[in-house]
């Protein structure tokens, strides 16, 4: 089975939205199965079929995280030896050589990312061109319609 690399952050994250399903949702919906079960005949019942959609989705993201969080190798950034290489999980802020303001990214697993956030996925084309790259590197990026270029500015473990 092939390993996906995921931050200890994102790591929690799953294993709070997995708890929240099993603790919360799972016997939410069961208990409105059985209310629902209550009411008769279950072919014509839309709060019943409701009730068994819910489940489904339910317990299918249940099956979901749990196969994500079997199949990660869990990554603790604070622990990484501080080369000042890029590398899964550094924070890097990039200068835009067109003169735009700094960007500051995260690189993260693909479950975790979120360019609103400034996390961004580790199969990107920006943190491909990234890792591995030192303060001071300057990085091309293909972007739709042109090549972009960044300064690497700062590279840090947090």
């Amino acid at each position: 089975m092939k390993r996906s690399p995921m931050t200890l952050r994102g790591a929690e994250l799953l294993r709070a939205e997995l708890k929240r399903l099993k603790s919360e949702e799972r016997p939410r919906i069961i208990r409105a199965i059985a209310e629902a079960r209550s009411h008769g005949d279950l072919s014509e019942n839309a709060e019943y079929h409701a009730a068994r959609e819910q489940q489904g989705f339910a317990e299918g993201r249940i099956n979901e995280i749990e196969s994500r969080l079997a199949a990660a190798e869990i990554i603790d950034v604070a622990s990484l030896p501080v080369t000042g290489k890029v590398v899964f999980g550094a924070t890097v802020e990039l200068a835009d050589e067109g003169g735009s303001a700094p960007v500051c990214y995260q690189i993260v697993g693909e479950d975790e990312a979120d360019i609103r956030s400034g996390r961004i996925s580790v199969s990107s084309p920006i943190a491909r061109a990234l890792i591995g790259k030192v303060q001071g590197d300057v990085v091309d990026v293909a972007a739709p319609g042109r090549t972009r270029s960044y300064e690497v500015v700062s590279v840090r473990y947090i």
